[in-house]
């Protein structure tokens, strides 16, 4: 093997639909997943991530660009990622990097509302201009729960060739992960983006596929509270739903023996996170697209380069924060497109000014904006406009709000609370200036009927 880069390698490794309450690190209680918990304890853990968007094709958008999903006007899936947008691919592959995807991609394709299919795109194979900037290695599907299922499916490589693979898919996905760290000469160091589908419901077989075995080996788990006393699909879903995340843990271990086995390691700089969380038809028709913890806060872990301390952030933290992170570890400055802010600062201790809130936009079942801070979750929505067809309102009603500390399980909406109406007041005055400040027009917020 070539000698080692004078710059890290950095390997993004990304669940979907990963609530954070499913890792030990943030307090499950069953051994879910003993190898990321190690890496907090060696790495950066941040206590309080959440996502800009809790909906996938969104976060991804927001995810490679930095910028938020109105922007790049990628506000619901079936949108695809503009080709002229500057991605995490094109920065880095800009700054010596050699750069690849495995996994989900859903950036490649539009289709409207009334389900006309885009016809450059299938579910599948994604044509070279649509993958973000990913040039030097390439194996994903557009649509990966499309395309597979728990046990079976397939991908699509750089030349549009049909992988097909048999056996657990997070354990299949991982030997492509393995085989590619393998055959890496590390002439150039390496950016890998590693986005898995688990623990993703299975659209088409109406259920969450953890491994075999997995509803008698997890079905000892404690109830979250949100979850207490609500109907929801959580009863026949969460003992597999447990079980994707411990496949996921027990790959992320394979991964870092191979990394270490091959001298790698200690120069890889490394990202686990996810795009959203899982409320199990509680809190809305489906699992995400609303603004409750269950669906917007995410596992955050970083190690290497900086973040290898043991140390625990408590500061809000975004998903659109990942960006400049992911770009600072590369040596490369990030754009003032990028809307985040490195959590490099946050890591060598410099935290003065940062933010206390976290903004979020939601689609697709409503046009709803949010922001999040330790004490409180103030949620608006546009009640005449279609999460589908529009982007933005100009007009938005207030429709959650919830004492977090009070109310860590966000069971009691205080939107009418009258007593608080200041507090919502002001609220709303830095929700519409995270708006303003994206290019959104300055919108009326009406108090809830």
């Amino acid at each position: 093997m070539a000698k080692k880069p004078g710059k890290p390698n950095i390997l993004f490794m990304f669940s979907d639909q990963q609530r954070w309450d499913t890792m030990g690190c943030y307090g499950q209680k069953l051994p879910i997943t003993p190898n990321l918990d190690r890496l907090a304890k060696e790495g950066t853990l941040f206590r309080n991530a959440y996502t800009c968007q809790p909906v996938c094709g969104p976060a991804r958008a927001c995810l490679q660009t930095g910028k938020y999903a109105t922007e790049m006007g990628v506000y619901r899936n079936a949108i695809r990622l503009p080709e002229n947008e500057e991605t995490l691919a094109t920065m880095l592959s800009a700054a010596g990097y050699e750069v690849g995807y495995i996994g989900k991609w859903h950036l490649a394709a539009t289709q409207s509302g009334k389900g006309e299919a885009d016809p450059k795109s299938s579910s599948g194979w994604v044509l070279p201009e649509r993958r973000g900037g990913y040039k030097d290695y390439w194996l994903a599907a557009q649509i990966l729960e499309f395309t597979s299922h728990g046990y079976d499916g397939s991908m699509w490589d750089a030349d549009m060739k049909e992988v097909k693979f048999k056996g657990y898919r997070v354990d299949c996905i991982t030997d492509f992960v393995l085989e590619y760290l393998r055959t890496r000469t590390l002439e150039k160091p390496f950016f890998l983006f590693l986005s898995y589908l688990e623990p993703h419901f299975q659209n088409d077989h109406k259920c969450y596929e953890g491994p075999n075995g997995s509803k008698e080996k997890w079905k000892d788990y404690e109830v979250p509270g949100d979850l207490v006393g609500t109907q929801g699909d959580w009863r026949e879903n969460y003992p597999d739903y447990l079980g994707c995340c411990n496949s996921l843990d027990y790959n992320f271990g394979r991964i870092r023996a191979e990394l270490e086995r091959l001298g790698l390691w200690d120069n890889t700089f490394f990202v686990y996170t996810s795009d959203h969380g899982s409320h199990f038809k509680t809190r809305n028709a489906e699992y995400k697209r609303a603004c409750h913890d269950a669906c917007t806060h995410i596992p955050m872990i970083i190690h290497g380069a900086g973040f290898d301390t043991g140390k625990v952030v408590d500061e809000m933290v975004s998903l659109i924060d990942l960006p400049p992170t992911v770009v600072t570890a590369g040596g490369v400055k990030p754009p003032k497109t990028m809307r985040g802010k490195a959590l490099q600062k946050i890591a060598s201790g410099k935290v003065k000014g940062w933010p206390e809130e976290v903004f979020m936009q939601i689609s697709e079942s409503e046009v709803g904006r949010a922001i999040r801070t330790k004490k409180w979750t103030y949620s608006v929505v546009a009640p005449d406009k279609d999460g589908w067809a529009d982007s933005a309102s100009d007009v938005y009603v207030e429709d959650y709000f919830y004492d977090n500390e009070a109310d860590p399980h966000q069971r009691n909406n205080l939107v009418k609370e009258a007593s608080l109406a200041k507090v919502r007041e002001g609220l709303a005055k830095t929700l519409v200036k995270y708006m303003v400040e994206i290019g959104e027009a300055k919108p009326k917020i009406k108090p809830a009927p």
